[in-house]
């Protein structure tokens, strides 16, 4: 587990809160950004990265109807633009 997934964690074994998922998904999308732009034509991994980015969206979406104040912890903590 990163750094940024264990600042966000709830508890110490903690691997599957929305906060955990949403720092390490944060993290492919940021390799698969790198990549991207290095290879332009590489569709595999386009397609991998809007799948994570939609799931990244989705897990904020469901923190921010339900617990605003992680939400807001969350957003500060990756430097994510909402």
């Amino acid at each position: 587990m990163s750094k940024k997934a264990k600042e966000l964690a709830i508890h110490e074994k903690d691997n599957g809160s929305s906060e955990i998922q949403i720092a390490l998904l944060t993290e492919k999308i940021e390799a698969l950004s790198k990549h991207m732009n290095l290879f332009k034509k590489d569709k595999h991994s386009s397609v991998g990265l809007l799948k994570a980015v939609n799931k990244r969206k989705k897990l904020l979406d469901y923190l921010k109807k339900n617990k605003i104040d992680s939400y807001k912890n969350v957003i500060s903590k990756l430097n994510l633009r909402k």
